[in-house]
């Protein structure tokens, strides 16, 4: 099968005319930038960490009004915690726990505590939740009803599976390794992304710990395409046309890109986080569980590096929650020092501020 015929095969399943996909951003996705990517002629993805069933309702309506094209909508599977304060999941997403015992919600307050100072705000205590189920959430998006589901951080379980089947959405899982690309196939999904260390944001292990799976992008693609039967999206480092090419030459049916479009007047990022993209070298990113309890590659600002020497990091959801106490306050004031600055490797690479302009570099790498 030609690399153009690879390509054909998954934008004639979903609907689109080019193999290009928008990352979906957790907390950074924006309607606009969704829908310009739709309406471009590829999948944008929306990210819907954190929102209930009213907030995904409302999503999903103002998608509609700005796009009729299709686009993805995204979940984190769940998350539980054990006595002991360990991330554990469901068995069909496996299990992994932090190298070490993480600290307590009062341990990581008190490390926190500086920040809080620093902007006057109230020391947080515990919520009622920290976020909503999955059911809660997955319940919406089927009443929603996007062309596709896209997950992180394992394979959807299967009455998940047969609830997208019935209302006609394709799915998409997210592997790290040709493990989990098995995995995800086993269970049904219809396309796998394939995202590289190189990659932005969370690192979306789910068989073993993150720190165990950093398979660089040139070597995980080739061997997830040899794995399963499913087209793959490649993700990772990919933010102009040579990686677009590069995608498809290792057997890519299309590519998954993020920090080029973050970088977009379009999405979500304030101008703080638009500046580190443009400002930060591919060796200058780091992987860190500072910001959110689970490993995740962006830039090493100061709330990074004090977080880090202070060595009291709750685990997820717990660390995401109380460091979104101030995050969200130091993102309205663009103070970059004080955020989660999210970025790959290739972020120099990024240097569009239009969407449009983005699009049109990725699909010029596109096989004719």
């Amino acid at each position: 099968m030609s690399e153009h015929d690879v390509a054909e095969r998954l934008t004639t399943a979903l609907g689109i005319r080019h193999p290009i996909v928008l990352g979906p951003f957790g907390g950074l996705s924006s309607v606009e930038l969704t829908a310009a990517v739709s309406e471009l002629g590829g999948l944008g993805s929306y990210g819907l960490y954190g929102y209930d069933a009213a907030r995904i309702a409302e999503t999903a309506t103002e998608l509609r009004a700005a796009t009729r094209r299709p686009f993805a909508l995204n979940l984190w599977l769940p998350l539980e915690m054990d006595g002991e304060g360990f991330d554990t999941r469901r068995p069909t997403g496996g299990a992994t726990r932090p190298p070490a015992k993480p600290a307590s919600f009062d341990d990581a307050v008190s490390a926190l505590r500086g920040f809080f100072e620093e902007l006057d705000l109230p020391v947080p205590t515990p919520p009622e939740r920290y976020l909503p189920s999955f059911d809660e959430q997955w319940s919406a998006v089927l009443q929603a009803q996007p062309a596709v589901a896209s997950f992180v951080f394992g394979v959807p379980p299967a009455e998940v599976v047969a609830s997208a089947r019935e209302r006609g959405i394709l799915l998409v899982g997210t592997a790290t390794s040709v493990d989990e690309a098995i995995a995800l196939q086993a269970g049904g999904v219809d396309a796998i992304v394939a995202t590289g260390l190189e990659a932005a944001g969370h690192r979306v292990s789910f068989l073993r710990p993150a720190e165990s799976a950093l398979v660089g992008s040139i070597s995980l693609i080739p061997q997830v395409v040899d794995a399963v039967d499913v087209p793959v999206i490649a993700g990772g480092g990919i933010a102009d046309r040579r990686g677009v090419a590069a995608a498809f030459a290792l057997g890519a049916s299309a590519v998954q890109v993020g920090t080029a479009f973050l970088r977009t007047r379009q999405s979500a990022a304030n101008d703080a986080h638009r500046n580190a993209i443009a400002s930060t070298p591919a060796h200058d990113t780091v992987l860190t569980r500072a910001m959110s309890g689970r490993l995740s590659r962006g830039a090493a600002n100061r709330a990074v590096r004090s977080i880090e020497q202070g060595g009291a990091i709750a685990p997820f959801p717990v660390q995401n929650w109380l460091t979104g106490r101030f995050r969200i306050e130091a993102g309205r004031r663009n103070l970059g020092e004080l955020q989660s600055l999210w970025l790959g490797q290739s972020a120099p690479l990024a240097v569009h501020d239009e969407a449009s302009d983005v699009f049109a570099e990725l699909v010029a790498g596109v096989p004719a």
